[in-house]
């Protein structure tokens, strides 16, 4: 079939497309109320703004927040961020995470959190009543744009309009100040909570020791899992956790198979889990000590904890580092007879793996196998394997590994521009007849063209002077 009659498959596809609509996330009814609600705050301006928001009675919801938040930019930040605590008091309404992190985002809180503040102080100057819940929504805001100074001048201003602190709002200062690596604020944070009456929980607890953890300070870490039962919490898996994993990165082996062993004997609630255990083996395979690692597997096993797909990716990974391939290949024999993972996500570990250690032969032929056998290869096994055939000048290797894919009709999706290399490929190696099977495979799926490999394309066809391909081709490049 010659190149040229790809024109007629793009030119149908094309002329039978149905009309586009938009997809706008925000309907009418939504963008009627963010109208209405901006509409009152430029009338009223950030005086007192709160007394009056609760008589525009429209529907608030995530998508109006979101859009009241847009009209607000760039310029009208600290009247958006009013808006938004205020939206966070509704007893209808309530943002989550997500929703903290895209108003930090929409109002430039990062680059601008001076106006933070603003707000707080502007609270103040106009006289406004806060509760403590005003206090929280401001708090979880530097936490979703991890401002942990301005979170601190929050958390000390709360005296100042006679409200307490709770765990809760400590918590949240905490955390950030852990993140940031700095634990001696955070330390002093958490004392400063006995002498209000308050006692750190679980999560006060959690966050110390991950922050110790994560700055090499494991006796501290380990200190206060001994003074947690004091302050009413008892030791979990998650803190044992927590703390293994900095003894594992920070500290000995030794210590770290003498905590693991301690979970064990524990039981119970501290039991070791799968994240646990895969902690350890990883910690031993980063360190060369593989053997180590695989009579890990063997106790985790033992111990009734059967090895999840990232386990076994981060020993055959190793193995094949170590060019222990037929260990790799013994190791999920066991594992797959345990049931606990099944020989398609292994073999295609084993096959990113491969291709990754340049041993590219023996990945296609373990591919091949799986096809015969019918065993599915997971999409980025597929993916890289096509991708460096493609690398290493096989195309046409690559594209019969991907039409031999489609005949199965089991694998969920291959990343989008292997087509477009693909078919820049059997272009530029003049496979006609492929080229057409892969143009229509990409219409039938509607793939387009990557703008990256666009120009590619097209400067190849342009010299079979096939304006008409060159222009079915341009519009769905675009």
């Amino acid at each position: 079939m010659a190149l040229s009659s790809i024109s007629k498959l793009f030119s149908l596809s094309i002329s039978h497309k149905p009309p586009k609509f938009s997809t706008l996330n925000s309907p009418t009814a939504t963008a009627s109320s963010a109208e209405q609600f901006y509409t009152h705050l430029q009338r009223n301006g950030t005086s007192n703004i709160e007394k009056t928001l609760s008589t525009v009675n429209v529907p608030l919801d995530s998508n109006c927040v979101t859009d009241v938040l847009h009209r607000c930019q760039p310029n009208q930040s600290q009247m958006g961020l009013r808006f938004f605590i205020w939206a966070g008091l509704q007893s209808n309404y309530r943002h989550s995470s997500f929703m903290y992190s895209k108003a930090c985002e929409l109002l430039h809180i990062n680059r601008n959190p001076g106006v933070v503040v603003d707000v707080v102080e502007g609270y103040r100057v106009d006289g406004v009543v806060v509760s403590p819940k005003v206090f929280k929504v401001v708090l979880n805001l530097c936490r979703g744009g991890r401002l942990a100074n301005e979170a601190l001048w929050v958390l000390r201003k709360m005296k100042e309009f006679g409200l307490q602190a709770d765990t809760t709002a400590y918590n949240v200062v905490i955390r950030l100040f852990c993140e940031k690596g700095d634990m001696d604020v955070a330390e002093e944070l958490m004392n400063e909570m006995g002498l209000s009456d308050l006692y750190p929980d679980m999560i006060t607890h959690v966050a110390m020791i991950k922050g110790f953890s994560n700055v090499g300070r494991l006796e501290d870490a380990c200190g206060l899992v001994k003074l947690m039962r004091g302050h009413g919490c008892v030791p979990n898996a998650v803190v044992y956790s927590t703390l293994l994993d900095g003894v594992c990165r920070f500290g000995s082996m030794e210590r770290a198979l003498e905590l693991l062993g301690e979970m064990e004997k524990e039981g119970g609630d501290c039991s070791p889990n799968v994240v646990t255990y895969t902690s350890v083996i990883q910690s031993f395979c980063e360190k060369g000590q593989t053997m180590e690692a695989l009579e890990i597997l063997d106790r985790m096993e033992a111990f009734g904890c059967a090895p999840n797909r990232v386990t076994v990716s981060c020993l055959i990974n190793h193995l094949c580092m170590e060019r222990s391939v037929e260990k790799a290949y013994k190791v999920i024999d066991k594992v797959v007879a345990g049931g606990s993972v099944s020989y398609g996500d292994c073999y295609s570990s084993l096959i990113v793996s491969l291709v990754k250690f340049q041993k590219l032969e023996e990945a296609e032929k373990l591919f091949r196998k799986m096809l015969a056998g019918g065993v599915k290869p997971d999409s980025l096994a597929c993916s890289i394997l096509i991708r460096k055939l493609c690398l290493e000048g096989r195309v046409l290797d690559g594209f019969c590994l991907s039409d031999e894919i489609e005949k199965f009709e089991f694998i969920t999706s291959i990343d989008s521009d292997l087509y477009s290399i693909l078919l820049v490929g059997l272009c530029q190696q003049r496979h006609s007849m492929e080229a057409v099977k892969l143009a229509r495979l990409m219409l039938k799926k509607g793939i387009r063209l990557k703008a990256s490999y666009f120009d590619s394309i097209v400067g190849h066809l342009k010299k079979f002077e096939d304006e008409e391909l060159v222009k079915h081709l341009s519009k769905i490049g675009k």
